[in-house]
């Protein structure tokens, strides 16, 4: 990718996270305004599909098309459906002990949520916190135990594996887990660990397998073969998110996680690299 330059595709916001691409648009939460935006990344042209949230973070969508939106104070999934209504898709308060935080969502409908674990921040250690499943019927289990901060989560390209960043263990890992039928894990087992000071963020999957971790307090984006190797880093400032488009790379930026500050700078950013 040497040669290249990252644009910006759309600015303004306070704290753009969790993109996901969805027919033809990337879809991402504005966290700190409680939004839920969909972006045209050919024209810059953004529309707010959801407002009012609380601290929403996760997205995903379900076969139909619905959109989950993963709603982190309430602990709560809810689930808009075509025609802007928006319902509550699971109640994840008997799992989640703290903020949710980021979500995958399967081709079969099995969500992927974290949380935070609880308040604590670096250098306290993290609290334990659980990755919940919710069924396609909103039915909820702990899908597994034991994360530091457990954060990104993406597929394989065949939904088969899972892939879920823990944050805040130590050395910050990507973990993968054999995906079943009826979206349980097993076979929890570490793909990579990751250098100093890197602290593992949104991840995303591209069709090929190669999976991109974003680094925001290195600034730079970590590609790592799904074997583990770390294959190179692609600079660019204060990357919380990515997201894979065809062939280009989607990264959210922005200067603060604190959501006050995120809120009075409004220095959010979409950026976008053509892969290879």
């Amino acid at each position: 990718m040497s040669g290249q330059e990252w644009r910006v595709v759309a600015e303004g916001f306070a704290f753009p996270e969790c993109p996901r691409w969805h027919r033809g648009a990337l879809w991402f939460s504005d966290v700190a305004t409680g939004e839920v935006v969909r972006l045209d990344i050919s024209t810059g042209a953004t529309e707010v599909v959801f407002s009012g949230g609380r601290h929403n973070a996760g997205l995903g969508f379900l076969p139909d098309g619905d959109l989950l939106i993963a709603d982190g104070t309430s602990r709560r999934v809810l689930r808009r459906r075509a025609d802007g209504s928006v319902t509550v898709h699971a109640d994840l308060t008997a799992i989640a002990t703290h903020t949710l935080n980021d979500m995958h969502v399967d081709a079969r409908g099995h969500a992927y949520v974290g949380n935070y674990g609880d308040d604590s921040v670096p250098p306290a250690p993290a609290f334990p916190a659980t990755l919940a499943l919710v069924r396609p019927d909103g039915s909820v289990a702990a899908a597994a135990t034991e994360l530091a901060f457990p954060n990104g989560v993406a597929t394989d390209p065949h939904d088969t594996v899972l892939y879920v960043a823990e944050t805040r263990s130590t050395p910050s890992r990507i973990n993968a887990f054999d995906v079943a039928a009826d979206g349980s894990l097993s076979g929890r087992r570490t793909v990579v660990e990751l250098g100093e000071g890197v602290m593992a963020d949104g991840i995303a999957v591209a069709s090929d397998g190669a999976l991109w971790v974003a680094s925001p307090f290195t600034d730079e984006v970590v590609q790592v073969d799904p074997d583990g190797t770390v294959v190179g880093t692609v600079p660019v400032p204060s990357p919380y998110a990515v997201a894979v488009a065809d062939d280009q790379l989607l990264v959210c930026s922005s200067p603060t996680w604190v959501p006050e500050e995120a809120l009075r700078l409004r220095e959010g950013k979409v950026l976008a690299r053509r892969l290879g």
